[in-house]
């Protein structure tokens, strides 16, 4: 029965897309959406993390001058603890800082921020051009592109490495785009 129903869902395309206006307006949006929701994300576990790495660090620094004091020194119990507390406290600290610098939420929140912009600068760009001006194939490039460049930009800082291209890439120019469409209407 699922076997029917998807073949069915298969038959009814055609390879068109009937309003390529409502379809490019929606992979806008789409890609905004998801690049907002992601920096929140981004935005929360950096300033978590932050918050973490202030508190324990001025923890850190607090138990290890008290554990030298003679309140601490004078009660045995107090100071094995301080003693134990100290070490602890600094390998957490440790751990927050490398999963903070290794994961980058910081600059990752920021890059999505300035590419969810970015978008949006374009889908009104898109929104402002009139129907009969508007280049769909220029305007789903575009989109993949600034979202192939963030990837890229988030990989090279994630896990210093460039991404090879498997084929050429798809030309960035507006001459380019011209070309592709074979009008300047699109």
């Amino acid at each position: 029965m699922a076997e029917a129903s998807s073949g069915d869902k298969y038959a009814q395309l055609t390879g068109k897309i009937d309003d390529l206006d409502k379809y490019v307006h929606q992979t806008y949006e789409k890609q905004i959406d998801w690049y907002w929701k992601a920096s929140g994300a981004n935005k929360k576990s950096y300033k978590r993390y932050r918050f973490w790495t202030i508190v324990l660090g001025s923890l850190v620094t607090l138990i290890a001058s008290l554990t030298t004091t003679e309140v601490i020194t004078a009660n045995e119990t107090i100071r094995r603890i301080f003693t134990i507390l100290t070490p602890v406290l600094a390998a957490m600290l440790t751990i927050i800082n490398t999963l903070s610098q290794n994961f980058q939420w910081g600059a990752t929140w920021r890059d999505m921020v300035v590419n969810a912009t970015r978008l949006q600068r374009e889908e009104n760009r898109f929104l402002a051009t009139d129907p009969k001006d508007r280049k769909y194939k220029k305007e789903l490039i575009l989109i993949h592109n600034i979202v192939l460049e963030e990837t890229e930009s988030f990989f090279k800082r994630i896990l210093d490495t460039e991404t090879v291209p498997m084929e050429a890439p798809e030309s960035k120019t507006e001459a380019d785009f011209d070309e592709a469409e074979g009008s300047p209407a699109g």
